[in-house]
């Protein structure tokens, strides 16, 4: 299965609604003067440069396995605050830092990591004394904007490579995150918040909801469909259907995402 190619202009197209839930994550955690900080799955970088100033005495580390992400996220940081690794997460190693982290952020990148409990279990046991995880998840892969992708992907001439692609996305239930935080030690607080994103309010693009998928979830779809006719009988099919599925209002287009938070904490020294 071809691997996405991560487009940080078109990811940033929606800055302010995907910062959102990033803030969110970061407001529950309660550290004060961390040594060392990590976001996994760093993106294209304006973030995690918001974690070096809230701790500006900390050690920042970004880590992302694109490298279109990471060269916008190199471009942003003018001062060379953040550590930026380009390393694929399921091999990520947290003793490759050289010291325990304090934090460990990731926002919206773990649903893309298969069998991502994993690698929570080993971060949060490489954390310091006392250390903090927070972890933030999409958990819409039941939406329109996903149901429809498989949908269309599966009457596609190419159903049997775009298969693979529209459902390599996973996510656990909240309560499951929950569990095996608890059950590593941690105190833990889980919720999920469903965000009403009104996009494209003055109403100068036709197909925001594409658009807004184009940047994440559809890119193993573009990956694979690199000739035009074969991009194009998918796209038309699933425009039209997403245009129904959310229709224009007088705010806008409204784009409901439900996502899930963990934030948990180890145990003291």
């Amino acid at each position: 299965m071809a691997e996405p190619t991560w487009d940080p202009s078109q990811y940033a197209r929606f800055g302010d609604e995907r910062s959102r839930p990033f803030t969110d994550l970061v407001g529950r955690v309660a550290a004060t003067s961390p040594d060392a900080v990590v976001d996994l799955g760093c993106g294209n970088g304006p973030l995690t440069l918001s974690l070096a100033e809230k701790w500006p005495n900390a050690r920042i580390v970004g880590v992302d396995h694109s490298p279109q992400m990471l060269a916008a996220a190199r471009a942003l940081d003018a001062a060379g605050r953040v550590e930026w690794v380009e390393a694929d997460l399921r091999a990520w190693d947290p003793s490759q830092l050289g010291a325990a982290p304090d934090v460990v952020v990731s926002n919206a990148a773990l649903q893309w990591v298969p069998g991502h409990q994993d690698l929570i279990a080993r971060v949060v046991t490489a954390l310091a004394p006392g250390g903090w995880f927070a972890m933030q998840v999409p958990d819409n892969l039941d939406a329109p904007s996903h149901a429809l992708m498989r949908e269309v992907a599966a009457t596609h001439p190419r159903a049997a490579d775009l298969t693979p692609a529209v459902t390599r996305l996973q996510v656990e239930p909240p309560e499951a995150y929950l569990e095996q935080l608890a059950g590593l030690g941690c105190a833990v607080d889980v919720w999920s918040t469903t965000y009403f994103h009104v996009l494209d309010p003055g109403g100068a693009e036709p197909d925001p909801v594409l658009e807004w998928v184009k940047g994440t979830g559809l890119r193993p779809v573009l990956a694979l469909l690199t000739d035009p006719g074969e991009r194009e009988e998918f796209l038309s099919v699933y425009r039209q259907r997403l245009r129904e599925a959310y229709p224009r209002t007088d705010a806008g287009v409204v784009l409901p995402f439900r996502r899930t938070f963990a934030v948990a904490r180890t145990r003291g020294a």
